[in-house]
């Protein structure tokens, strides 16, 4: 069984086109994030994947992080936030 672990991934990607790409990239895999900073839950594969994918639309003055967050840690915020609603049903199909 293949273990998730809790990531920080954060772009910084000049071009309008290649910056909405990664968006919808990392959106598909996210449970939540802000503009260019996403938080994900990956496998060791999906992590692969998702640093593969991400390389299409990185040019050289661009950047990409992947950060492994302990999920033992405590959160700390600055300002007000939202906690996620999740809806009452899921579609995937």
């Amino acid at each position: 069984m293949s273990h998730r672990h809790l990531y920080l991934a954060a772009y910084d990607i000049s071009d309008d086109t290649l910056r909405v790409g990664a968006l919808q990239k990392l959106r598909g895999v996210a449970t939540g994030g802000q503009k260019s900073v996403h938080e994900v839950w990956l496998t060791e594969a999906e992590r692969r994947r998702v640093l593969e994918d991400m390389t299409f639309f990185l040019e050289e003055e661009d950047r990409f992080l992947l950060l492994r967050l302990d999920v033992r840690s405590a959160t700390q915020v600055i300002g007000r936030g939202q906690k996620p609603a999740d809806p009452d049903f899921f579609y995937i199909g």
